[in-house]
């Protein structure tokens, strides 16, 4: 496994933890594919119930501006540096938990943040995603692997996909034998640029 990106600079990897229990399914099993990274690799945990968020209000076309806290300016620091942010949430309602998407809410309003280039810094790095959910069926998370899938291709990243295991009780993951050898190799996988349906592969626009 590489640790260079196409840009040349060396790799460091991002988790973003948005479950609702401390120590839960999905977690354990980021762990379980972070384990496999090269040791030089750096790797920064968030967990979004530590740095919490207030609901986003999109202030983009207002004449004011939105006053940045704390935990917000940590977050959009950490994501910015980060060459790979890997999602890590449970399955909640066929998506990403509410924590999650009030952290990917957040990145609306760093697009317009002057000075912030978020969107240039942004382009070319790796989205992830790590869930485990309660069904055997794992169609049934094609909402989640959308909704990272095309954040991904908005902001011109590429996308690594979504490691998915089964595990509803604390721990239960570990008995995903499937999803856990997975882990294993996740990172090694294949990170191509992500794109929209309707786009045939040719250079895209900036959105």
């Amino acid at each position: 496994m590489t640790t260079e990106t196409d840009r040349g600079t060396t790799r460091s990897f991002l988790f973003v933890l948005g479950s609702s229990r401390a120590d839960g399914n999905s977690e354990i099993l980021a762990r379980t594919a972070a384990a496999q990274l090269p040791a030089d690799v750096p790797q920064h945990w968030v967990d979004l119930n530590r740095t919490p968020l207030p609901d986003f209000e999109d202030d983009r076309h207002d004449t004011g501006t939105w006053p940045s806290g704390e935990n917000e300016e940590e977050l959009r620091r950490v994501t910015t540096e980060a060459t790979d942010i890997v999602i890590v949430s449970p399955l909640y309602w066929y998506n990403v938990s509410a924590q999650t998407k009030r952290y990917l809410d957040y990145w609306s309003g760093w697009l317009s943040l002057p000075g912030a280039r978020f969107t240039e810094r942004m382009a070319g790095r790796t989205l992830w995603g790590v869930t485990v959910m309660a069904d055997d069926e794992e169609v049934v998370a094609d909402g989640l692997v959308t909704t990272l899938h095309h954040t991904a291709a908005y902001m011109r990243m590429r996308f690594g996909g979504v490691l998915l295991g089964n595990g509803s009780r604390p721990g239960q993951i570990r008995d995903d034998e499937r999803a856990m050898l997975r882990a294993k190799t996740f990172f090694q996988g294949a990170t191509p640029l992500a794109l929209f349906p309707y786009e045939d592969g040719t250079a895209p626009e900036e959105p």
